[in-house]
């Protein structure tokens, strides 16, 4: 008999950290990925942060091979509210999957972040690991590419990295351009993706670029469609 391998939901974005996150489990066999969970914008209909379409995000799910479980936030959302849907997510999860109580996600640098996730899960009773915690963030976004791993930016904090960054394939061009001080993944919030391949998927997604509109001010949206 093989090894008993625990079973974790994977916090899901739409992006390159969480389904590069899904690969380097599944290659270590120690955990089984049995879902995604999601945080969607009621109205919107996308994920939040990410901006990625719920469509785009069940059909990156149905390529992974697993389910998709969501969790549902105001757009006005305070910190309360977004651990309480976080939390009935996690309930709901639980009753699907009797005995889980394991959480990963995709967070390569930021400590404190790291530490808040731990805290919230940690009162409701549940694990969080960090497979990619503290990896060298230039050299995994090679090994993304390198692996075949298709992405584009979504999302652009204008305040951090040109607009003209948004939409833009995730590739070694882009990261040759990247101005110095940004980090390569775009770990302190510079820019968040969009994946359409990969090696976590059986199949890539044909999607199609949108528009690129400016939010609040800042940050400059791109929008990919099926």
């Amino acid at each position: 008999m093989g090894a008993v391998r625990t079973p974790a939901l994977l916090s899901w974005s739409g992006g390159k950290d969480a389904a590069w996150t899904l690969h380097a489990l599944r290659q270590a066999g120690d955990v089984e990925v049995v879902g995604l969970l999601c945080t969607l914008t009621e109205g919107h209909d996308r994920a939040s942060m990410q901006g990625v379409r719920r469509e785009v995000v069940q059909a990156q799910a149905d390529a992974t091979g697993l389910p998709l479980v969501e969790a549902w936030i105001p757009q006005q959302c305070d910190n309360a509210t977004y651990e309480a849907a976080f939390a009935a997510a996690l309930g709901s999860a639980r009753e699907r999957w009797p005995g889980l109580a394991t959480i990963a996600f995709g967070d390569l640098l930021l400590a404190d972040v790291r530490d808040w996730r731990q805290a919230s899960c940690a009162r409701l009773g549940w694990r969080a690991l960090f497979p990619l915690f503290g990896a060298d963030t230039a050299r995994i976004a090679r090994q993304m590419i390198d692996a075949g791993l298709r992405t584009h930016l979504c999302c652009v904090d204008t305040q951090l990295l040109d607009a003209g960054f948004a939409g833009r394939a995730f590739n070694h061009a882009l990261l040759a351009d990247l101005p110095e001080g940004v980090d390569p993944c775009g770990e302190n919030g510079e820019f968040h993706t969009c994946v359409s391949a990969g090696p976590m998927f059986d199949r890539p997604l044909p999607l199609q670029r949108g528009d690129t509109v400016l939010r609040d001010g800042r940050f400059a949206y791109t929008d990919f469609k099926p």
